[in-house]
């Protein structure tokens, strides 16, 4: 089996460990717990007939009073910006987060677009998100809440994660 770490990042209260959750066990929950640090979870999926164990490393929120610790990215075969359409600002959040983790490493990266269950109140447009969108090899819309695309969207990482460091 092959083990693939996975970093997590985004602004807080964006849903990325509400997204492990629901991938991991299956679950949804309404109360809110702030990640302080880092935790780790994993899950093994099969992509081309290869069993991956995916190390789900779900990084504290990043804001503007506390950046994440780039340390955290060592190893990492793959990362997801998480960000939510209920908080216009998270979007810009999350390209600035992009842009520090370029700038340490050249890892295949996904964009989610969060909490798809609830009305969208940014002001973008398709393109200008469709700009932001090419800045990632990938990119996904999910609810954590329903589920939608989370299984989808944790098997496409896997494939870019296990496609970038194939040997």
């Amino acid at each position: 089996m092959i083990a693939k770490k996975v970093c997590l990042l985004g602004p807080t209260g964006v849903g990325k460990t509400s997204l492990v959750k629901r991938f991991v066990e299956g679950i949804f929950s309404e109360k809110y717990l702030t990640t302080i640090g880092v935790k780790i979870d994993k899950k093994t999926v099969t992509i081309d007939d290869t069993e991956i164990q995916l190390m789900l490393w779900d990084m504290e929120g990043t804001d503007r009073y506390c950046g994440f610790q780039t340390r955290y990215l060592r190893g990492a075969a793959a990362y997801i910006i998480v960000v939510d359409q209920t908080r216009a600002q998270t979007l810009i959040e999350g390209m600035e987060i992009h842009k520090l983790v370029k700038e340490e490493c050249d890892i295949p990266s996904l964009l989610v677009v969060n909490k798809s269950d609830l009305d969208a109140s940014w002001h973008w447009t398709a393109d200008e998100l469709d700009h932001y969108k090419r800045h990632f090899n990938a990119t996904a819309m999910t609810s954590a809440k329903t589920g939608e695309n989370v299984e989808t969207m944790f098997n496409d990482l896997a494939s870019l994660a296990f496609g970038s460091t194939q040997e």
